[in-house]
């Protein structure tokens, strides 16, 4: 078994840094989990195909939950809800023991927390998040 908190599981969560929340962004959304009190504030921006062109985030986790939203940050730019809402299927089967890792850069960083159930609100709070504010264009449009 790998070590949960390991240097690289550590500087993704540093990395978050990379995705400040330090302007207005047009989509926001704030969550918080039930089972673990991280919270997650986020903001995107997105083109006129709906896709992500700026993101930022607030986290307040541990550093699986910070790492998971700078997964989802580093390879965010350029998506659609759809393709959020596709890896966050991909997550929830994969936490659940019914699916294999999901396909999305990095997210093998998170495989040593899958035995960690106390965590898993916390991986999957930041898909919800961005989720949450993309499906807000759905809305309006």
């Amino acid at each position: 078994m790998s070590k949960l908190y390991s240097p690289r599981l550590l500087s993704l969560a540093a990395s978050l840094a990379n995705h400040p929340l330090d302007r207005d962004f047009p989509l926001t959304s704030e969550l918080r989990s039930r089972t673990c009190g991280s919270v997650v504030t986020l903001g995107v921006e997105v083109d006129q195909a709906d896709r992500i062109v700026a993101l930022g985030m607030r986290v307040s986790a541990c550093a699986v939950g910070q790492s998971s939203a700078a997964i989802m940050a580093s390879a965010g730019e350029g998506r659609s809800l759809g393709e959020f809402e596709q890896a966050y299927e991909q997550i929830d089967s994969w936490l659940s023991g019914t699916g294999d890792l999901p396909d999305w850069p990095q997210m093998d960083a998170l495989e040593p927390a899958l035995p960690h159930s106390g965590r898993h609100e916390a991986i999957r709070l930041p898909w919800k998040a961005v989720i949450t504010a993309l499906s807000s264009t759905e809305a309006a449009s």
